[in-house]
């Protein structure tokens, strides 16, 4: 059985952190999407709506953020 804490290496890892916050954003566009339509649409439809709809330009964002701030 794999162990559920990550290893602190993996912890500090740019691919991880990219990770945890692209999940974040999933995780407030099923909020709103859920709000929206009156009880939870669920995690997989939240991801495939925000990966069609906004991953593209969030992405954008977040690199022209890292640019700026070298």
């Amino acid at each position: 059985m794999a162990d559920a804490t990550p290893d602190p290496l993996v912890e500090k890892s740019s691919l991880y952190q990219e990770f945890l916050a692209e999940r974040e954003e999933i995780l407030k566009h099923k909020w709103i999407k859920s709000e929206e339509a009156g009880s939870d649409i669920g995690f997989e439809a939240a991801l495939v709506d925000w990966m069609l709809h906004h991953r593209g330009t969030w992405r954008e964002e977040r690199s022209f953020g890292a640019a700026a701030s070298v």
